[in-house]
């Protein structure tokens, strides 16, 4: 089947041009000035921008184990009306996804289910080297090493275990750093001052900057001196930063959506909705991380943490609310604020959402619009402002904390391996596209 994008601006992280995109079958077949129409779909994108499909390399689906608040049907569903065209999921699932055999069974779930392209990372413990020694690097899209708290007892909290992933491992290291020891002393103070359960506006500074970059530094030093491939997720600090070098391709930083649009002066406003590991911080460390996101700044990709829960699990203050916000829906509209803002242009929502994802991670023949490329495609356009509300979200928890704000851009479709899944006219498909990614390693 042949089918044509026309009209539109193809936005790549290299280039921008007003062209045709055609589409044969299941890959991009190439970039015509006015591609003829004859025997083909079409699909007027005028006054649109196409960009590569955006892989968001950083969710929570929560699938197996806490389904009652996501699962891959709901979150991939809300990620194709996001115009996210490929995910990772974590493995901090009930079971964990600490094996092989746990990593096939929610491949399983996913093909039947995902409406999108997925993949999965191995979680890592203090005794399951085997397995990430023997995890199939053309599969597995990460090793996933908690250096901080996580759910279903995923902490690697031992040097030896540390030092062996990182030693050992052939796929990429992604950490989620904060030191757990200065977080303890910190909350041991909180209760002790405030109660057993302080506002939530003490989360940030239970879960301090200084716990995020002894943790963050102690991981790039050991990667530095294994030779590791590390990729620090959710960086929410303007000092990490100084960790990484923007021309150092092995050891490099993921910044998340919620920590771009979200800083400490905000919970007065959200409250627990924008509670997450690692906390918001301040408007500074805000400030610091969206100037990098040019090409000359040092971060390298952005995701969203994606990470439901059920409405009554975020009330409470710094301990007793849940930690972590729906995002997948709305990371690409949050970035064109940035766009707007001037911090970044189109062509580097391509690069961070798109482009580097898939080069960190070598995916094969995804996160390009390159011709034998699969034809994962996101079509956006600016519009005439609007208020997002509840009534917008997808995912199965229906509620986020970007209700009440204000947007410019509107994902108009979205194609997962050629098949148009969403539309802003006719809704979402019935049929479930996703495939499975795999990895040039």
């Amino acid at each position: 089947m042949r089918t044509i994008l026309k009209g539109g601006t193809i936005v790549d992280g290299d280039s921008k041009e007003k062209a045709d995109l055609v589409i044969e079958d299941s890959r991009i077949a190439g970039i015509e000035e006015s591609a003829s129409t004859a025997g083909a779909g079409v699909v007027d994108i005028s006054g649109c921008y196409v960009m590569p499909g955006i892989i968001d390399t950083h969710v929570h689906f929560r699938e197996p184990g806490n389904t009652a608040a996501a699962d891959i049907y709901s979150e991939s569903r809300a990620a194709a009306c996001g115009g996210v065209t490929s995910f990772f999921d974590m493995p901090n699932n009930n079971p964990p996804a600490v094996s092989a055999d746990a990593l096939d069974f929610k491949r399983s779930i996913a093909a039947r289910d995902s409406m999108v392209n997925y993949s999965f990372y191995l979680g890592a413990t203090n005794s399951n080297i085997d397995e990430i020694n023997n995890a199939d690097a053309h599969r597995v899209c990460g090793v996933k090493v908690f250096m901080g708290s996580s759910t279903g007892g995923m902490l690697v909290d031992k040097a030896a275990a540390l030092h062996s992933i990182f030693s050992s491992s052939r796929i990429p290291i992604v950490t989620h750093c904060e030191d757990m020891d200065i977080i303890n002393a910190n909350a041991a103070a909180a209760r002790q001052k405030y109660g057993d359960d302080p506002d939530v506006r003490m989360h940030t500074v239970i879960r301090s900057a200084e716990a995020c970059y002894a943790s963050s530094s102690m991981a790039v030093k050991m990667a530095e001196d294994t030779g590791a491939d590390l990729h620090v997720a959710h960086i929410s600090t303007a000092k990490e930063l100084d960790l990484f070098s923007s021309q150092n391709n092995k050891i490099t930083a993921e910044v998340c959506i919620p920590h771009l649009v979200f800083c400490d002066a905000d919970y007065s406003s959200k409250g627990a909705l924008i509670k997450c590991n690692p906390s918001v911080k301040s408007a500074e460390d805000r400030e610091t991380l969206r100037k990098n996101l040019s090409r000359e700044g040092k971060i390298y990709t952005v995701s969203t943490d994606h990470a439901p829960h059920l409405p009554e699990k975020k009330r409470g203050g710094a301990f007793r609310a849940a930690s972590g916000m729906p995002s997948v829906q709305f990371s690409l509209i949050n970035t064109l604020k940035l766009v707007d803002e001037g911090y970044i242009d189109l062509e580097d929502v391509a690069r961070l959402m798109a482009n580097n994802p898939a080069r960190r991670f070598n995916v094969s023949r995804r996160g390009f619009i390159r011709d034998g490329y699969y034809a994962d495609l996101t079509v956006f356009r600016p519009c005439a402002q609007y208020m997002l509300s509840a009534r917008d979200v997808v995912s199965k928890c229906g509620w986020t904390p970007y209700a009440g704000m204000k947007y410019d851009w509107r994902v108009e479709h979205t194609f997962i391996n050629g098949v148009e899944v969403y539309s802003s006219k006719r809704g979402l498909s019935p049929e479930s596209c996703g495939q499975e990614i795999l990895f040039d390693r």
